[in-house]
C-alpha cells in the first residue's frame, strides 16, 4: 500500500471516529437533559407539597386563633347560565328606636395637694449593713419597715456614719420613692437625715416605735401615693420645706413630724438644717 492510500485510509478512519464521538456526545446530551428535567420535576413536586403543607398549617393556626376561613371557589364551580332575578324584598316600616339617655360624664378625680401627706414616711429598723460591692461611698442596707420582707436600700452614708452605728438602728424611712438602680443594685427606699455642711445625721424616731408605724404632720392629711410619679416631682416640691427647727425636731413648714402618742422625730445635734 502506497503512502497516499495509507493517508487516505487514516483520514477516513479519523472521520468515522469523529462522527461516532459526535453521535455519542449527542446521546449523552439528550440523556443529561432528560435526567435534569426529571430532577426538576421531582423538586417542583416536593416544593408544591411543602407549600400545600405550609398552607394547611397556616389554616390550622388561623382556625386555632379564631380567624374565620372563607372558602375560595374552585375552577369546577359552575355559574348558572340563566341567573334568576333576585326576589323583591318587602320593605318593612322601621320602628323608631327609643333614644338613649346620655349619662353625664364622670368628672376626673381631683388632684391631691402636693404636701407632706403625699410622702409615705414610716418608722423602720436596719437589720443588716454591708458595704456596697461596687461603690465605696454606699452602704447596702436591709431595712424592716413593717412589710412581709425587708427592703433593700442603698445609702450614701459611708463618709458620715460608721457602720457600727447603723446596725439595729431605728430610723425614719421614705417608702414610696420609685425604686432605682444604684451601681447594679435596686434601692427601694431612702433613710431620712438632717444634712448640712457640718455633717449628716440620721434622724432619730421617738422611743418605743415599731417598724411600720406611720409618721404624721399635724394639719396635713396622710394620703401617700403607692409610688410617687417622678414626672410630677412631688418629693422635689415638698423637700425644700423639710427642716429641723431650733429644738432639733424634723418639721414640714415648721410643723413637727410626729409618731402619734410617741413623740417627734429629731436630729441629734443639727438644728435649722435641711432634712433629706
Amino acid at each position: 500500500m502506497s503512502s497516499i492510500e495509507r493517508i487516505k485510509q487514516n483520514a477516513e478512519s479519523a472521520k468515522q471516529t469523529i462522527q461516532e464521538l459526535k453521535n455519542e456526545l449527542s446521546f449523552l446530551n439528550t440523556e443529561y437533559n432528560t435526567l435534569l428535567a426529571k430532577q426538576l420535576r421531582e423538586e417542583n413536586a416536593k416544593l408544591f407539597a411543602a407549600v400545600e403543607e405550609a398552607k394547611a398549617r397556616l389554616v390550622q393556626l388561623e382556625v386555632k386563633n379564631g380567624i374565620k376561613q372563607i372558602p375560595v371557589p374552585t375552577q369546577t364551580t359552575k355559574v348558572s347560565e340563566d341567573p334568576q332575578p333576585p326576589k323583591p324584598v318587602e320593605q318593612k316600616p322601621k320602628e323608631p328606636k327609643p333614644k338613649k339617655e346620655k349619662k353625664p360624664k364622670e368628672a376626673p378625680p381631683a388632684e391631691l395637694p402636693v404636701d407632706i401627706g403625699r410622702l409615705d414616711l414610716r418608722i423602720a429598723k436596719i437589720e443588716d449593713v454591708q458595704r456596697h460591692p461596687d461603690a465605696d461611698t454606699l452602704y447596702l442596707l436591709k431595712i424592716n419597715c413593717g412589710e412581709d420582707k425587708p427592703r433593700t436600700v442603698c445609702s450614701g452614708l459611708v463618709k458620715h456614719v460608721p457602720i457600727e452605728e447603723l446596725r439595729d438602728r431605728v430610723v425614719m424611712l421614705l417608702c414610696n420613692l420609685k425604686p432605682v438602680k444604684m451601681r447594679g443594685i435596686t434601692s427601694e427606699a431612702m433613710v431620712m437625715c438632717a444634712s448640712s455642711e457640718k455633717g449628716v445625721e440620721v434622724l432619730v424616731p421617738p422611743e418605743g416605735c415599731s417598724p411600720g408605724e406611720a409618721v404624721h404632720c399635724e394639719g396635713y392629711t396622710r394620703q401617700p401615693d403607692p409610688v410617687m410619679n417622678p414626672k410630677k416631682k412631688i418629693f422635689e416640691t415638698v423637700a425644700p420645706d423639710l427642716h429641723t427647727d431650733g429644738a432639733l425636731r424634723a418639721c414640714y413648714k415648721g410643723v413637727p413630724l410626729m409618731v402619734p402618742e410617741k413623740g417627734a422625730v429629731v436630729a441629734k445635734t443639727l438644728a435649722n438644717v435641711p432634712v433629706k
